[in-house]
């Protein structure tokens, strides 16, 4: 009994060191660490989240890309860290630019210097809400790659990078969540459907138009060819991991603990990707004679991404039904971009652009009054009496922060494909990035048995 006494105690002084020098910690201080303690533990889930990407992207694409496709990740997570570090995050939150400018863009904050810890009164330290917020940006970059993957050169996506973490991202995040004009009229996005899944999703389009189809995909007449991922596993797996740090994307996003509402907001994250699931997989089922593995995952995705804007608004039944239509919407949309010639390897667009539209609409129609009142943005929803105003505003969000990001994202593409060139030669995305970009093979021992094709 004593020694499990002796345990607890020195789990609590670990966990909150302020107990030890202090004989009556106040409840303001146990909030404090209490909500530090949920937010890094949800921004460690975000980031993990970039191991999911690592195994979808992957086991989406051919062999001999796995090994670029794993590497770049990393590369381009850490040096979105840096930038997001230096500009990116006080374009975003900074709070120097003046009521006017405000409206657009954040300054202040650059090379962000975060206090040893949680100020008088904060409910948690600076340095950890950083963290949380440049592993979403991070998240919003890594869907941006699904337009770009098996054929754009490794120096694009350093460029690219520094853009969209320094300024295409920021600004959007700014606008919603940073205080600026969509803000002030109400825009509800919980966890980021449009600011972060939206906004990489049109960075992947304007790379996949500039960059166009791989080779093979589309045949002379229009149709198509069906370039295979090479790991149906890994993609399963790396869903799952996408899955289980989406609980940290969107309930981390209250940023308290508090009365515990953190876990209504992961239960409809749960019930929203279960719809998204069963309803992919049903329609595909349905109209093909197949029950798609490829489409079934993708509902999950596409059911995640549609209630990250509305999980903390709406009633569990509502969580349901938005699922269940984003994951017969990730459907249709993944046939409509083919028919376009529009070549996606990753379903980017339809998972997370199509999936994100509808998610931050949903709002418009099913926010209940006592979710609103609770979160403090906006208005109810078209069912629950608020009228169309919401679902304007809703609206609105979608229309701006999509043209903005994907007409940045193509100006910045555009020049650098004027003046350096975006996509590797054919004779290297025949042979494959592994070896024509790093030098070497992912699978080195499979591709000396298959040949540099597979």
């Amino acid at each position: 009994m004593i020694k499990k006494t002796l345990i607890a105690v020195g789990a609590l002084l670990i966990l909150f060191p302020t107990m030890a020098f202090a004989e009556d910690p106040s409840a303001a201080q146990l909030n404090m660490g209490l909500n530090a303690l949920w937010i890094m533990m949800a921004g460690v889930l975000v980031l993990l989240m970039q191991g999911g990407f690592i195994l979808l992207e992957t086991g989406s694409t051919r062999m001999k890309n796995a090994g670029h496709v794993a590497g770049k990740t990393i590369f381009t997570v850490g040096l979105c860290s840096l930038v997001y570090w230096a500009v990116g995050y006080g374009f975003t939150f900074g709070g120097d630019a003046g009521e006017v400018l405000n409206k657009f863009i954040g300054i202040g904050s650059f090379l962000f210097e975060p206090g040893l810890a949680a100020g008088e009164g904060e409910n948690y330290p600076s340095s950890i809400f950083f963290v949380f917020q440049l592993a979403f940006a991070a998240v919003s970059l890594s869907i941006a790659w699904g337009g770009f993957a098996e054929r754009a050169k490794l120096s694009v996506y350093l460029i690219f990078t520094v853009v969209f973490s320094a300024v295409i991202y920021p600004v959007i995040a700014h606008w919603i969540w940073g205080g600026g004009w969509l803000a002030a009229d109400g825009a509800q996005d919980f966890a980021g459907s449009t600011v972060v899944h939206l906004t990489g999703a049109m960075a992947a389009l304007a790379a996949t138009i500039l960059l166009k189809p791989r080779i093979g995909k589309f045949n002379k007449d229009g149709s198509v060819n069906e370039i295979l991922g090479h790991n149906q596993v890994y993609t399963a797996l790396g869903v799952l991991l996408l899955w289980v740090g989406w609980f940290g994307f969107n309930a981390g996003s209250w940023l308290a603990v508090g009365d515990g509402f953190f876990g209504f907001v992961a239960f409809n994250t749960q019930l929203g990707a279960a719809g998204g699931a069963v309803a992919a997989m049903l329609i595909a089922w349905m109209l093909t004679g197949k029950a798609d593995i490829t489409s079934m995952l993708n509902g999950a995705l596409a059911g995640l991404v549609a209630i990250t804007a509305s999980c903390a608004y709406v009633d569990p039944w509502a969580a349901v039904v938005i699922g269940l239509i984003a994951g017969v919407l990730v459907f249709f949309s993944a046939k409509f971009f083919e028919k376009m010639k529009i070549d996606d390897p990753i379903y980017a667009l339809s998972v997370h652009g199509a999936a994100g539209v509808w998610g931050t609409l949903a709002n418009g129609f099913f926010a209940t009054e006592e979710l609103v009142t609770k979160v403090g943005i906006g208005q109810p929803g078209l069912f629950y009496g608020g009228g169309a105003q919401q679902l304007w505003v809703q609206f609105e969000s979608v229309v701006v922060c999509g043209a903005f990001a994907f007409a940045a994202a193509f100006g910045v593409l555009w020049i650098v494909k004027r003046m350096f060139g975006l996509r590797v030669t054919e004779e290297q995305e025949i042979i494959g990035l592994d070896l024509s970009e790093h030098g070497s093979y992912g699978y080195p021992e499979q591709m000396k048995k298959t040949g540099m094709s597979a």
